[in-house]
């Protein structure tokens, strides 16, 4: 189609080239023939319902002229929310995002538009529709004329959540991004804010940061609870959880950082302390879940860091813990490699026993966000190629080390990544040739990605 090209010569053309009449063309797309004539002669705006009723009629496939819609409607002309509404819609309905992007810059230019824009941005939300949804949040967080408004915030929130993916870099920055915005958020909506922020933080290690953050969830959800005097029900609240949920969670947090690092006496009281705060009178079964999820976290948290400490008689009942609660298989893994390799341990029973869940990261995806997981799974690989090596095994924990270095690639996990280069090094004389160039090759992944990051920077100059 050339760009001079209107939708209406093209319907005009197509009757025509057919031999149609247009009462004909009108029955077998199931326009009005009246109104079919006013579209073609530019008396009457076509409407979205119309236009897709047309494209079935002239056998074109959904959406095929929504550029040319969106450039008609929307850039050369003033747009109308009326109109604008339903083609967005329909155009994240079809993931045709480069339409939408082109016609909200457009709209960028009028403001008056902004709230209806972010109203819509909640639904597509609401309805999986997430890449057409982020495109809206940015366009309103751009527009946004009050720097200090709840909506701004929101819309950071949203494009946080949004932006987490497999790069550990780019979860980085989008982290560094929206944190100065929650503050801005209403009080209960800074909990989840908050809880998702050091979740994110965790999953990058940054211990002392998700330390910090957990701290702040903890005093925030008490000073709510203490003003919150009856139970407010899933339906009517702010929050995704129970506030008493946010409390324990906060401990949780504080917990899993003082395990990190190597606190383990701290990390048991704050163990003992969300353990306390999940006891409830009388709980319904929305809080019933949780307390008994709590209770296990408790439980399992508790064995590991009596062996962390170096208790080696708490490794059975660990395992068995975990294999009756497979959702805490991945982490537990980690943890029991640690525990290993930290107070020499022989694990070996225990790796025979899941070797096919260590092999593939797809049998471990119970639980956890997909960010946290694959954290997991790297450090679980690192762990075990340790493990090998420490051991004089060198083959197989050469080519576990490759495969974690392979998944570090992929995720672009730095701290990982480095590592992995500094094992090999340490054992680069034991490995065998295979070994060798795969890892020539991830080497000059890791090269590409850098050049590239660079090329980038200077382009932005």
């Amino acid at each position: 189609m050339e760009p001079a090209t209107t939708i209406r010569s093209t319907i005009e053309d197509y009757i025509r080239k057919q031999g149609y009449t247009l009462q004909y063309f009108a029955d077998i797309s199931g326009v009005n023939a009246g109104t079919l004539s006013a579209i073609i002669k530019g008396t009457r705006p076509i409407a979205m319902a119309q236009l897709d009723l047309i494209t079935q009629g002239m056998n074109l496939e959904e959406g095929y002229f929504y550029e040319t819609y969106g450039a008609e409607c929307f850039v050369e002309s003033a747009p109308h929310w009326r109109r604008l509404e339903p083609f967005l819609q329909r155009c994240a309905e079809l993931d045709k995002l480069d339409c939408i992007q082109r016609v909200i810059q457009q709209v960028t230019d009028d403001r008056s538009y902004i709230s209806e824009l972010f109203e819509m941005a909640e639904g597509m939300l609401e309805r999986g529709q997430q890449q057409a949804a982020r495109m809206l949040y940015e366009c309103v967080a751009e527009c946004e004329k009050y720097q200090h408004s709840e909506r701004l915030a929101l819309c950071q929130y949203r494009i946080f959540t949004l932006s987490l993916g497999q790069n550990q870099h780019d979860n980085l920055r989008a982290a560094v991004h929206f944190e100065p915005y929650i503050n801005r958020l209403d009080e209960e909506r800074q909990l989840d804010a908050i809880k998702d922020l050091a979740n994110t933080y965790a999953s990058l290690r940054y211990w002392d940061k998700s330390f910090s953050l957990a701290d702040d969830l903890g005093r925030k959800a008490e000073i709510i609870q203490s003003y919150t005097k009856k139970k407010i029900s899933k339906e009517n609240r702010v929050t995704a959880y129970p506030l008493f949920v946010y409390q324990a969670y906060s401990n949780l947090l504080k917990a899993n950082a003082c395990e990190r690092m190597g606190k383990y006496e701290d990390a048991l009281r704050y163990t003992k302390q969300y353990e306390n705060i999940v006891n409830i009178i009388d709980p319904d079964d929305e809080e019933l879940l949780y307390i008994n999820k709590f209770k296990g976290w408790g439980e399992v948290n508790t064995y590991l860091y009596y062996l962390f400490m170096g208790d080696n008689s708490m490794l059975s009942t660990y395992v068995q813990y975990i294999e009756n609660n497979q959702s805490e298989l991945l982490p537990a893994l980690v943890n029991i490699m640690e525990a290993a390799n930290k107070n020499n341990m022989n694990v070996d029973d225990i790796l025979h026993k899941f070797e096919p869940q260590i092999s593939s990261e797809e049998s471990l995806i119970h639980g956890y966000s997909r960010q946290i997981k694959q954290n997991l799974f790297t450090s679980l690989l690192l762990e075990v190629s340790i493990y090998y090596l420490t051991r004089g095994r060198y083959e197989i924990g050469l080519k576990r080390l490759m495969e974690c270095f392979s998944y570090a690639v992929r995720t672009n996990n730095q701290m990982d990544t480095i590592h992995c280069m500094t094992l090999f090094e340490e054992y680069r004389n034991l490995a065998s040739k295979e070994i060798h160039n795969k890892y020539k090759l991830l080497v000059a992944e890791v090269r590409s990605y850098y050049e590239k990051a660079e090329n980038t920077l200077y382009d932005l100059a």
